[in-house]
């Protein structure tokens, strides 16, 4: 992964969580006096957020910061196929417990 892999996902993943709270664009940049055109960069993985804009981007929306790097599950699809396919091979994942959920 490389830092514009990471840039997006971070991007994505807040966006992900200020939809989940019910938020605007508009609505979080004011919870957080953030701009909201930089806002509106840092969710389209433009610009990355320091440390100062995670701590107010967690509070406002009632998260530890690291849940907001917790974005695996906005990978590309074939991206999440080969590490489940690899999980499957390494008998990492119960295969029958798969084949139930499918």
């Amino acid at each position: 992964m490389d830092k514009y892999e990471i840039k997006k996902l971070t991007g994505l993943r807040i966006k992900e969580l200020r939809k989940l709270k019910g938020y605007t664009q508009e609505q979080l940049a004011e919870l957080t006096d953030i701009g909201e055109r930089n806002l509106s960069k840092i969710e389209c993985g433009k610009n990355f957020i320091s440390a100062e804009t995670l701590v107010k981007l967690s509070n406002a929306l009632n998260v530890q910061p690291y849940e907001i790097f917790k974005f695996e599950h906005l990978e590309e699809e074939e991206v999440l196929q080969e590490k489940l396919i690899r999980k499957i091979k390494n008998k990492e994942i119960d295969i029958k417990f798969l084949f139930k959920i499918l």
